[in-house]
């Protein structure tokens, strides 16, 4: 808006008018660029996503949720647990998940009675677990294959527990990264490095390597403990493992912990993993979610960290900012990525995937997770606007179920308090 000034009283109409102050107010319609006059830093951030407006960015989306056919549960007793899905990868027209399961003859008793845990008790829900697979035809109906690594005997690297798989095609091999442990969880925390099995099908038969291929850090690195979540991406010629980790942590502390993704690139599936040397790359969320994003790689950070639910894009892969807020952000997730593996110079994004509830059970005796489909629109091939509502409603029950719990007795002694 431009402010004209008027001639004062007794000047003459020739007279040359006083210098005109510029005043400029943000538009009523949409800029595409950024404006070229003084923002708030509110109004100026908007233009460093990729749209301003949530609805048109291509990293924005709203995620929703289906129950998967075809898994028993036992009745939800508490000794079947599927959990940490892989993401889905499609040979010969049909679909393959990885997964952790636990069948037990007990629910798990908590990691903080760990040191009770024996060859029949777990200690968590990924204690004592195997890693099987399923396939499917459409994405929604899955048929149980049957174990897919197993256990290998004590004390051969993940004799305790085999859990959190996921899988690398290369070179028309079929390579899963997992977690391998030699104790039960919560013995010391979750102390565990990477491991890695490998097969010339993805029905196997798989072999284990039986050593760490992504190793701790040394001692007084922030993964110094353990290494977590393999997610790997061929990027650049080069498989890009990214992984996770818990530190400030262990093991006199529990209650300070803070969690971290780092990167670990290798020319070979086999290794030798190289550790990044800006590490830890995401500062917030917990599992591991990334896939291809036009010229570099997408993330979603789910809870844990001052960034947590968020997308995150990085044009190199490396340097991770956000590109937007999300929310009922899924668990574990590991999305169905064509091109997770074709080294594209320009990826496409995703549209499905699965992961997991970790809260399937009305008892907290019978703790146990469940696997299940997740949509979402995070695709440069897919407009579908109902994926892009900037809010979901939930009725009053869910948010009363985040009560105050034994705490509302106290909130109430304070308030009457003198």
């Amino acid at each position: 808006m431009v402010l004209q000034s008027c001639n004062q009283p007794g000047s003459k109409l020739n007279e040359p008018a006083e210098e005109i102050s510029e005043h400029k107010v943000f538009p009523h319609k949409m800029p595409k660029e950024k404006p070229n006059f003084p923002l708030s830093s509110a109004i100026e951030r908007m233009f460093n996503y990729p749209a301003p407006r949530a609805q048109d960015n291509e990293l924005f989306t709203q995620f929703k949720y289906t129950r998967l056919e075809g898994f028993d549960y036992s009745n939800g007793d508490g000794t079947i647990s599927r959990r940490d899905p892989s993401r889905p990868i499609k040979v010969d027209g049909k679909f393959y998940i990885y997964y952790t399961k636990r069948h037990t003859e007990v629910p798990p008793i908590g990691w903080d009675k760990a040191e009770q845990a024996t060859d029949q008790i777990p200690s968590t829900d990924w204690d004592l677990c195997d890693i099987w697979y399923a396939t499917s035809d459409d994405g929604f109906r899955w048929k149980e294959q049957g174990v897919a690594v197993s256990r290998p005997p004590k004390p051969e690297l993940g004799w305790r527990s085999v859990a959190t798989p996921d899988i690398l095609i290369w070179e028309e091999k079929f390579y899963l990264y997992f977690q391998a442990f030699n104790e039960p969880s919560g013995t010391r925390g979750d102390w565990c490095p990477i491991s890695m099995a490998y097969a010339d099908s993805p029905n196997g038969p798989w072999t284990m390597v039986g050593e760490p291929v992504v190793p701790f850090g040394k001692k007084g690195d922030w993964d110094q403990d353990q290494t977590q979540d393999p997610h790997p991406i061929v990027y650049n010629g080069k498989i890009h493992l990214y992984y996770k980790a818990a530190y400030n942590k262990w093991p006199d502390k529990r209650d300070e912990y803070a969690v971290a993704h780092g990167l670990a690139i290798a020319d070979d599936p086999y290794g030798p993993f190289e550790k990044h040397t800006l590490n830890p790359v995401l500062n917030s969320g917990h599992e591991t979610t990334y896939f291809p994003f036009k010229e570099g790689i997408a993330a979603l950070a789910i809870k844990d960290g001052n960034e947590a639910q968020t997308m995150q894009y990085a044009e190199d892969g490396v340097n991770f900012n956000i590109a937007s807020t999300v929310e009922l952000t899924p668990t574990a997730a590991g999305f169905y990525t064509p091109d997770a593996f074709t080294d594209t110079d320009y990826g496409r994004g995703v549209t499905w995937g699965v992961c997991h509830f970790i809260n399937a059970a009305t008892d907290r005796n019978k703790q146990h997770s469940i696997i299940a489909r997740v949509d979402a629109d995070l695709s440069l091939d897919v407009d579908e606007p109902t994926f892009k509502s900037t809010g979901v409603w939930h009725r009053p029950e869910v948010y009363f179920k985040q009560g105050l719990g034994s705490l509302r007795k106290k909130r109430e002694e304070r308030a009457v308090a003198p």
